[in-house]
């Protein structure tokens, strides 16, 4: 089992400590290289020899230092030595060596440096053995985690894109607004495009006649842009005779996009300079995928309104991360394995010409484009292993070009976006049409625009995608379906969202807990069912995390859906000019076993993937049982466990809360208020060593109280607090407003539990609280809970299970009682000696914390900054806690997790319900 990120860095730097002095090439270079492999939880003689005996050239004869047949050659040095000179004679031994063991990497050392060459890609790092642990993602042939490389756009998509924004604002500006003007932009953004890559007769046709054509002032631009449009809208036999020649040679578009009569658009110098300010880009070099961009800008003159239209613009990167998964990476490996057999090549390419794409939320088309462009790009490569085995088969490329547009589906409830989408395919096929006459020397064009994507502008969420598709192609797995649905938390639904919610979710238990996006989940898992189909969707990382995950999939499990790819968490990077982070999860689902299932993982949200081949994938996107479901509860799955619960809500419109300067103001004025004034603390408070108190006026008298007219002042104001309050519970505690709100304030000692903490914590710091201060609702309290409780709940068991059940905020862990504490499956049956093991460990993590007063939980759990000594009091408590669970240690994280999941599993079991027996009929 592949060791974890966390597991492979803690390895890699005791590797680098224990190694940092050595210095003899002779002495000590097997031992290095053995204990290297160890890193990585692989043992070097399983893969690799020593001292292999190599045929040089000429008459010479070599020995490799270390040799793993077709994958890694090592060449080491003493310190000190030159490693260009270590390189050379590592690519010395090639000539000697069989085709079937030449190394794809050469990787060279002294002790103090490693020079790793990629043979495949030409790339070479180097790096010093100090930072070992910061490179293991150049070794994922050694891990099992291979970095995924996904393409980027061109940055020049956003300047043109920003371009044509400003000339939206100066048109709008000039009263030409709303749909005429957001189609005209469409039809502009066309033209240039056109310009540059041959669809107009001949290169810069329209720069022309807008540069000669136009006045400088711009009064006659909007005339002679509508006649242009016009134009292109007319075939060639109905243009006039006395039309300009250079107007008479434009093609006849056709496909719509010039059809509609527009407004006549008012233009001025600034608009006019703006507009030649377009010709400045390239527009052959950019991606359609700009159209998403262009309609994020123009969209509206609101930025605020712009970012929430246009959220769902997408990285090309991101896009790819999706269709490769679900069968970009397929389809390529599948040409690689046949790519020797004429005849599978051309069933391969009508095959290829048979697939449809669906993406049932497609905005402005990105994912349709990227998908249709990287078909086409695969068809041209099959195409030209055709021609490499059969010289007489180009005849025509026009005949054995198949695949095309309108294999494209996609839905859209805006007209706007629609219609870009589907321009965008008709510009990426004329792009794809180039590429493939600059090959194959041909013309192959599509004018007149016949066939075009079938861009759907409906509500999604209402309409049935069966219907969409001839029930070959979905019984044969013919139609991929993708996307990139709406970001919406169950908070933020708007009326018409939750009406969609209602009607698409109605069948599943408890679904108001589900975010927007599971709607699409819901409604491709009817496709799925009883077909081959496949699916990948993108979708915030709630739905992989906390309650959520249960409620979805027990639904999801009964329709038969089971996870072939997924993407864990990571950050959403979009190429919208004013960018939100999002932190997504990317599911692929089937109605079927896919035997290769594929797990990428990320060592941080923004860090490059790594892909691990796995068995199964669960719905928390973990390598385990996909049936193990963690439901919410209200008391502990485990018997014997103190009970938890949310600390106090105060409920009072910050009437009773007090900054250390403010509670010392409060008291000069009022020192009679001293008594009742007590430290308050909720996660941020606890974690961050911030003072902050409270007025907890429980129990105070009635005389008192009149003798502090300061106090009485603040109950007032939660008296007016309340009495406000929409909600009927709040205007009922207006009663009693001495009081929080909600009272759960323990009478003893008790464990806090923060119920928020970075995910960059190998812990979550939990301590220990005198009754005397004071949880607030933003912390959960454990009364009476004692050492060996805080030991468990303080151990890298339980954080595994935290970091896979646990809801997220963003990154932040979201600890919860029903989800996390109360479903923790706790150890059985515990020797006395066992637990004594488990006292005496968490005392000294303790105690640790103790020699460090004027550090934070912050400071100390920090992963750059935690003590040494603090480090290695949790590595004892982690294993003694194991040693409660079994006598072996877990080796790594998902071990952990895998052996939690099947605890909670056999827990879970006795309480399940035993199915009644089906009464006998009556006779």
């Amino acid at each position: 089992m592949a060791l974890s990120q966390s597991e492979l860095r803690v390895n890699a730097e005791q590797f680098a400590r224990e190694w940092a002095s050595a210095r003899s090439e002779r002495a000590d270079s097997q031992t290095f290289w053995n204990e290297f492999f160890q890193v990585f939880g692989l043992t070097r003689r399983r893969v690799a020899t020593f001292e292999e005996p190599v045929q040089m050239l000429g008459t010479r004869r070599g020995s490799i230092d270390m040799l793993w047949p077709g994958v890694l050659l090592v060449e080491h040095k003493s310190e000190g030595e030159d490693l260009d000179r270590a390189h050379a004679q590592a690519i010395d031994y090639f000539p000697g060596l069989p085709e079937s063991k030449l190394p794809r990497y050469v990787l060279v050392s002294d002790f103090r440096r490693f020079r790793l060459h990629d043979l495949e890609t030409g790339e070479q790092r180097d790096f010093p053995l100090s930072l070992l642990s910061r490179h293991l993602s150049l070794f994922g042939f050694i891990t099992g985690y291979q970095k995924a490389t996904f393409q980027e756009t061109d940055p020049v998509n956003l300047h043109a894109a920003s371009t044509i924004g400003q000339l939206h604002d100066q048109l709008y500006d000039a009263g030409f607004v709303g749909h005429a003007l957001e189609i005209f932009l469409v039809r502009i953004v066309y033209c240039l495009f056109a310009d540059d890559t041959g669809i107009f007769q001949t290169r810069d046709q329209f720069h022309f006649q807008i540069t000669d054509r136009s006045r400088p002032d711009g009064g006659d631009l909007g005339s002679l842009l509508s006649y242009i449009f016009q134009v292109l809208n007319t075939p060639h036999e109905r243009r006039a005779e006395s039309m300009d020649e250079e107007l008479k040679t434009l093609p006849y578009v056709n496909g719509g996009l010039f059809a509609e009569a527009l407004p006549i658009p008012t233009f001025d110098v600034h608009a006019r300079n703006l507009l030649l300010g377009c010709f400045e880009f390239d527009w052959s070099t950019i991606s359609p995928a700009i159209f998403g961009s262009m309609f994020q800008a123009v969209m509206s003159r609101d930025p605020a309104r712009r970012h929430a239209l246009g959220g769902h613009y997408t990285s090309e990167s991101n896009i790819l991360k999706v269709l490769r998964g679900l069968f970009l990476d397929d389809l390529h490996n599948e040409f690689r394995s046949i790519q020797h057999d004429l005849r599978q090549l051309r069933a391969f390419n009508d095959r290829l010409s048979a697939l449809k794409l669906f993406d049932p939320a497609c905005g402005c088309g990105n994912f349709l484009v990227i998908a249709y462009r990287e078909l086409r790009q695969l068809e041209a490569t099959v195409l030209q292993r055709i021609v490499e085995l059969d010289p007489q088969s180009i005849s025509d490329i026009s005949i054995l070009c198949k695949v095309d547009v309108d294999q494209l589906t996609g839905i859209e409830i805006e007209e706007n976006p629609a219609a870009i989408a589907e321009v965008a395919t008709w510009i990426t096929d004329h792009q794809m049409n180039q590429q493939l006459n600059e090959t194959f020397g041909g013309s192959l064009t599509r004018l007149p625009l016949t066939k075009a994507a079938r861009i759907l502008r409906t509500n999604a969420l209402r309409t049935d995608w069966r219907d969409l598709f001839d029930v070959n192609d979905l019984v044969s797995g013919r139609v991929f379906i993708f996307g990139n649905p709406p970001f919406v938390a169950k908070k933020s639904r708007s009326d018409d969202q939750k009406a969609d919610q209602d009607l698409v979710c109605s069948q599943i238990r408890g679904y108001g807990v589900l975010d927007y996006v599971s709607c699409w989940f819901v409604k491709v898992s009817e496709v799925l069912d009883g077909t081959a189909v496949r699916a990948a969707f993108v979708a915030t990382n709630s739905l992989a995390q906390g309650e959520q995950v249960a409620v979805l999939w027990n639904f999801l499990r009964r329709r038969g859906m089971r996870i072939f790819f997924a993407h864990r968490t990571f950050n959403w990077q979009n190429e919208a000019p004013d960018e939100a982070a999002v932190f997504c999860v990317i599911v692929g689902l089937a109605a079927r076993d896919v035997p290769r299932k594929r797990l990428f993982e990320y060592e941080t949200p923004a860090s490059a993937p790594v892909e691990r081949g796995v068995v199964r994938i669960s719905p928390y996107l973990i390598e385990a049982d996909e049936n193990i479901l963690v439901t919410s509860r209200t008391t502990p799955l485990s018997q014997g466990v103190p009970d938890i619960c949310f600390g106090s809500m105060p409920n009072d419109g910050g009437a009773l809360l007090f900054t250390p300067d403010e509670r010392d103001a409060f008291l000069r004025e009022e020192p009679g208020a001293s008594r009742f004034m007590r430290r308050i603390v909720g996660s941020k408070e606890f974690i961050n060593g911030i003072a902050r108190y409270c007025l907890w006026l429980k129990g105070a008298s009635p005389a008192e109280l009149r003798r502090l007219p300061l106090v009485l002042r603040r109950v007032e104001q939660v008296v007016e607090h309340r009495e406000a309050s929409d909600r009927e519970q709040t205007q009922a505690l207006a009663a009693t407003p001495t009081l929080f709100g909600e009272d759960r304030q323990p009478t003893t000692r008790y464990i806090l539990v923060p119920s928020a903490s970075s995910e960059s914590r190998a812990y979550i710091p939990i301590g220990f609280m005198e009754p005397e201060v004071i949880a607030s609702n933003l912390v959960l309290t454990i009364p009476g809970g004692d050492l060996f409780a805080f030991g468990v709940l303080t151990s890298s068991l339980h954080m595994a299970w935290v970091r896979t059940v646990a809801g997220r905020l963003k990154g932040d862990y979201r600890y919860s009682n029903n989800i996390v504490y109360n479903n923790f499956p706790w150890p059985r049956e515990v020797s006395e000696g066992a637990r004594q093991r488990v006292l005496d460990a968490a005392q000294g993590v303790l105690d640790a914390r103790l020699r460090y007063p004027d550090s934070t939980f912050a400071d100390l759990y920090d992963p750059l900054a935690m003590p040494s000594d603090l480090t290695n009091a949790h590595a004892q408590l982690d294993r003694a806690v194991e040693r409660c669970y079994r006598p072996t240690r877990f080796s790594t994280e998902s071990e952990r997790v895998e052996y939690l999941f099947s605890l909670y599993s056999s827990y879970v079991a006795p309480l399940a319900v035993a199915p009644r027996r089906p009464r006998a009929r009556r006779r």
